[in-house]
């Protein structure tokens, strides 16, 4: 299964979700929380300028927020990519 890094904050919505779809796949991440103003710049940069969270990466490839991931997952593409 591929490398999966979340960047996320305690109260957003859309992180927990996100975190829920991954767990409901058995997936296993690792969740980067951007409290600090290091760790949310390094996030921007790895996101090519999207500060939003949560961001998303699955092995080498920028997913995006929540939305994307789902999008991913409705298109049947999702399981592919963790497999990856």
């Amino acid at each position: 299964m591929a490398k999966i890094e979340i960047y996320t904050t305690p109260t957003c919505p859309y992180c927990h979700a996100a975190k829920s779809l991954l767990a409901q796949k058995g997936a296993d991440y690792e969740e980067i929380t951007v409290l600090d103003a290091g760790l949310r710049a390094q996030m921007t940069q790895r996101a090519h300028g999207r500060r939003t969270v949560p961001q998303i990466f699955i092995g080498q490839t920028h997913v995006g927020g929540y939305d994307d991931m789902a999008a991913l997952e409705r298109e049947g593409r999702l399981d592919t990519l963790l497999a990856s």
